[in-house]
């Protein structure tokens, strides 16, 4: 992996983003792993991500790699992991897998946890909560950015095949809302064809 020092377009981030939070600087240091990696952003489909969360740091990624869900080489497996696999087309070198370690993002502070408990309870927060969270909040972004990339993840280059080049699909219109649907996503009903919402509620149990 590249070790030289690279730009990252941080702020552009943030702005594309909306706000800074430690998920999103996750996803630039995630970012930063993958173009080490890659070499380059993604120009068109050229690096491929397989994202298993859909938290805040996959707008990192889509902002400073280019992978992004029109173009079809961001693709989300909902598993609830803040792991993400990249590939290159270029040369079909295997993947490179980012995977948070434990050990670094599961710190947590007794102070900030009974302040966000009583928040989840209903309890409004003080003025003093709200400026130990944002301080906390600052803190811990500046960690995240500071940080060795081996100590915020697990780095491992694995043999895998690039998922398929996105495929542009015909349409076919939905039984009961006469919507368009993709091809691929139609559900079949009774022999004839359903948007995935439609095809849900008419199978739905009844109570």
């Amino acid at each position: 992996m590249n070790t030289q020092p690279i730009t990252l377009d941080v702020d552009g981030a943030r702005r594309f983003h909306g706000h800074s939070c430690p998920g999103l600087a996750m996803g630039i240091r995630v970012a930063e792993a993958a173009l080490r990696w890659a070499g380059a952003p993604a120009a068109d489909e050229e690096v491929v991500c397989i994202a298993e969360a859909d938290h805040c740091g996959v707008d990192g990624i889509q902002y400073l790699v280019g992978c992004t869900f029109g173009k079809g080489n961001l693709i989300h497996h909902d598993y609830g992991k803040s792991v993400f696999t990249f590939f290159r087309r270029s040369d079909g070198r295997g993947a490179l897998r980012v995977a948070a370690r434990p050990e670094f993002w599961n710190r947590s502070d007794p102070q900030e946890r009974a302040i966000l408990d009583r928040q989840r309870e209903g309890e409004a927060p003080s003025e003093a909560d709200r400026a130990y969270l944002d301080a906390r909040r600052a803190a811990r972004i500046a960690a995240i950015m500071e940080a060795p990339l081996e100590e915020l993840f697990d780095l491992r280059e694995i043999e895998a095949p690039a998922p398929d080049r996105a495929r542009i699909l015909g349409s076919v219109l939905c039984a009961e809302c006469g919507e368009a649907v993709m091809a691929s996503r139609v559900r079949y009903y009774r022999g004839v064809a359903h948007c995935i919402p439609c095809f849900e509620a008419l199978t739905r149990p009844t109570v």
